[in-house]
């Protein structure tokens, strides 16, 4: 039996992956990053708003991996677009799925302008969602140079929202 994604199984499936009654999980893993450098941050601010999503299917791999496309437009504290690179992957078990996913952040957050990037990693259990979204280090560029933290991501009634929790190092490298 094939479990290769139709454009309709990736649609759910990113949806599925993206929501579970509108929340994500927090990561929970304790930072490991050394205390000099935690010591050079600034204090953790809080970012939300809003985001649209264009998601364009590409075809599935012979060994069931699909790869998605998306575009997203975020509105709130941060403003501006990105590009995501998804690969997913479903089981023959209703529920359990995985993906990964690489997000490049063009715009303004809180007024500083730059670049960052995002890496995701998402599985559902058996219906059981778990999300990490991290900051990747030193990603980012401009104002925002020295950026790290964690995005949730809330879908509710239709519409996808953020909570971002950052800081920006005060003498990045």
């Amino acid at each position: 039996m094939s479990y290769l994604f139709t454009t309709q199984n990736i649609l759910v499936l990113a949806l599925i992956v993206l929501s579970n009654s509108g929340y994500f999980v927090r990561s929970q893993t304790p930072s490991r990053v050394p205390d000099k450098i935690q010591k050079q941050a600034s204090v953790t601010t809080r970012a939300s708003g809003t985001f649209e999503v264009k998601m364009t299917p590409q075809s599935a791999s012979e060994s069931g991996i699909s790869r998605v496309l998306i575009d997203k437009q975020f509105q709130g504290d941060l403003k501006g677009s990105s590009k995501v690179e998804m690969l997913a992957v479903s089981t023959p078990v209703q529920g359990s799925a995985g993906y990964v996913a690489m997000e490049q952040v063009t715009g303004t957050l809180s007024g500083r302008n730059g670049t960052f990037a995002l890496q995701h990693s998402g599985t559902m259990t058996r219906g059981a969602p778990q999300l990490s979204v991290t900051v990747v280090p030193d990603s980012g560029t401009g104002e925002l140079k020295g950026i790290s933290g964690k995005m949730s991501i809330i879908i509710a009634d239709g519409k996808h929202s953020y909570e971002f929790e950052y800081k920006i190092l005060t003498d990045a490298p």
